[in-house]
């Protein structure tokens, strides 16, 4: 019985003591970015993104611009293979035009090797048919070599002569006469893999 009238003392007592005892610990302090740090991370972010949106919007224009300069290149140096060159009368051998002319059109060829062409000779009206005809073919022969000088592999070029049938240049004029004895160029094979020469 002594027991029991100690027992309940002393726990009212140690209750006492306990309620009496320091405040509660606070509250553990909030782990994580703060207000302003998650402020300068969304920021941050944007910022980011802005940057690379200019990026690639910076990127597409510059391989825009490169695809147009090839584009353009392209197209210069097809018209360049298509330039034709002019002879003197009752002549096949190149003029001095002529071979600046041919220049260009072989270092293009050499950087193009899947580029194949037709020459086509042409004679103004003097001189018959049969002449002309030969004439023509002698033209565009002399044009061959030239290109076959320069390292081209001659199996790249077909040769065809129109003689007189095809003018240029309509009447019975030196002016007339000039433009029709001339060379042309066919793109036959090859027209979409021009690259400009060195």
């Amino acid at each position: 019985m002594i027991h029991r009238r100690l027992v309940v003392p002393a726990l009212a007592a140690s209750l006492m003591l306990a309620a009496c005892s320091k405040d509660p610990p606070p509250p553990p302090a909030p782990t994580g970015p703060t207000a302003e740090e998650i402020e300068q991370m969304r920021q941050d972010s944007i910022a980011a993104a802005e940057a690379a949106r200019r990026a690639a919007e910076e990127a597409a224009e510059a391989e825009r611009r490169a695809r147009e300069a090839a584009e353009a290149a392209m197209r210069e140096a097809r018209s360049t293979l298509e330039e034709m060159v002019f002879f003197d009368y009752d002549e096949s051998s190149l003029r001095g035009d002529a071979e600046s002319v041919l220049r260009r059109k072989a270092e293009i060829l050499r950087a193009s090797p899947a580029v194949r062409m037709r020459i086509e000779g042409h004679a103004d009206e003097r001189g018959s048919t049969e002449y002309n005809i030969a004439l023509g073919q002698a033209r565009a022969e002399a044009v061959r070599q030239f290109f076959i000088s320069f390292g081209l592999d001659a199996s790249r070029f077909d040769m065809t002569s129109y003689g007189e049938e095809r003018p240029l240049a309509m009447g019975s004029s030196e002016s007339s006469w000039a433009r029709n004895r001339r060379g042309e160029f066919v793109i036959t094979a090859g027209a979409d893999q021009i690259t400009a020469g060195m």
